[in-house]
């Protein structure tokens, strides 16, 4: 039986990770796996030093407070993370899901990636956790390490769940854009969706033999499909906002794309069109890398 991983942290995203593993999982017949890792404070019960230069006395009183409250924080954050996967594995087999499993972590979450995904089809985490500001430019502190560090497809879930019909593939011709047209054109779940294929660029032979080529592996998938070079015209319009704007014009219910082409040194200097991307749209996001 195939395996969908469901990261979740309490924040407001967690349902919609949770609705989106249990369609996801109906279509695909799939077990989904839902892992709630505390963070390293949270689950430590160790007492943290804030003593300062004090009397013995006094000190050693004031380390005893902080061991128990360092252990009542750990004891309830194990207590909250016990109640989170409680909710989210009732949620789900509310559904119709019936193998459902829950993971209640004391390490990094990638950590806890890396022990469970060797034999899952799909990781799906929110796109903001419970500490990020919900401004537009924020994004979740382990997304971006999740997509970077995951082996297989990961789907950043908007929000608001919704059931997908209409697909955008930003399609680059790369190697991780035809890992994802390849894995679509397979897919139990999109099958039949309708799916539009769109390259940034310059109308090129070779940008129009690459569509093609996606557009007929597509076909074989039984998607409905339609193709668009879209040349920048404006070079003060990037990439990612005629994307974004495609998206929003023609009502797409989730973009596909590959993921962080160039090294995490070259973002710093030249930013990247993946974070870009998941900063500005507002549907879920299928990504590979």
């Amino acid at each position: 039986m195939s395996k969908i991983i469901a990261l979740i942290d309490g924040s407001n995203y967690s349902k919609s990770v949770c609705e989106y593993a249990a369609w996801i999982a109906r279509a695909k017949s799939s077990s989904v796996e839902v892992i709630h890792s505390l963070s390293r404070r949270d689950a430590s019960s160790v007492p943290t030093d804030m003593s300062g230069n004090i009397g013995f006395g006094a000190r050693s009183s004031l380390l005893e407070d902080l061991a128990k409250f360092d252990q009542q924080k750990s004891q309830l954050a194990q207590k909250r993370g016990r109640a989170i996967l409680e909710d989210a594995q009732a949620l789900i087999e509310k559904t119709g899901v019936k193998e459902v499993e829950t993971k209640l972590r004391k390490d990094d979450i990638i950590d806890a990636l890396h022990d469970f995904e060797e034999d899952a089809d799909l990781i799906i985490v929110g796109k903001r956790g419970e500490t990020a500001d919900f401004a537009r430019d924020h994004l979740g502190a382990n997304m971006e390490r999740i997509v970077r560090a995951s082996t297989k497809p990961v789907l950043i879930a908007s929000r608001d769940f919704k059931p997908v019909k209409k697909i955008l593939i930003a399609f680059d011709g790369g190697k991780s854009a035809i890992k994802a047209v390849e894995h679509l054109s397979k897919s139990q779940v999109f099958g039949g969706s309708i799916c539009h294929l769109i390259t940034v660029g310059e109308e090129t032979a070779q940008n129009k033999a690459a569509l093609e080529g996606a557009s007929a592996m597509l076909a074989e998938g039984g998607y409905k499909i339609t193709t668009e070079i879209s040349a920048e015209l404006d070079e003060s319009i990037p990439a990612e906002i005629i994307i974004n704007d495609k998206i929003n014009d023609d009502h797409y219910d989730m973009l596909v794309m590959g993921a962080y082409g160039h090294s995490r040194i070259r973002n710093l200097f030249i930013g990247s069109t993946t974070t870009q991307l998941l900063r500005l749209c507002q549907v879920p996001v299928l990504m590979f890398r």
